[in-house]
């Protein structure tokens, strides 16, 4: 009889906890939303201020990005050319559309992004449907692959 108690009992806490799961994922993908899209923002906050603090902090070591242009880029390369202000600066940038969908530790983050300003040298203003991929490592949201396709 004892037995068939604490079976009893460990099976109603065992549906407990399931029931409980959902709730618990929801909470932590909507922090993570939360999260994103505020980084999300920051970034287009240090690329007005020239700041390249942003993409130090949150790129990923092994970060891969392919501009609206086709051009490949390393995290070594884009901090190269983020630190280039006198050829790489914007003017104006705002993103719309933004969406994030959250995976478990992982997040896809799609938007719109317009901007003008000057891009190794020369003047562009244009509109980029972008996706970003975000990885979460250890407490830290990493963007671990970047790409932009221009818009009509």
């Amino acid at each position: 009889m004892k037995w068939t108690m604490i079976a009893t009992y460990a099976a109603l806490a065992s549906v407990v906890a399931l029931i409980a799961m959902p709730s618990v994922h929801a909470q932590s993908s909507g922090d993570a939303v939360a999260a994103i899209t505020k980084l999300e923002n920051d970034g287009v906050k240090a690329d007005l201020a020239a700041d390249s603090s942003w993409a130090q902090k949150v790129l990923a070591d092994d970060w891969m990005g392919c501009d609206s242009e086709g051009n490949w880029y390393t995290k070594p390369e884009m901090m190269k050319t983020i630190s280039d202000t006198k050829n790489n600066k914007f003017s104006s940038e705002k993103l719309t559309d933004l969406k994030v969908r959250v995976y478990g530790n992982t997040a896809v983050a799609t938007y719109k992004d317009t901007y003008e300003g000057l891009v190794r040298g020369q003047h562009r203003a244009r509109s980029v449907a972008s996706t970003d991929v975000w990885v979460k490592i250890g407490s830290d949201w990493k963007v671990v692959s970047s790409h932009g396709t221009t818009t009509k």
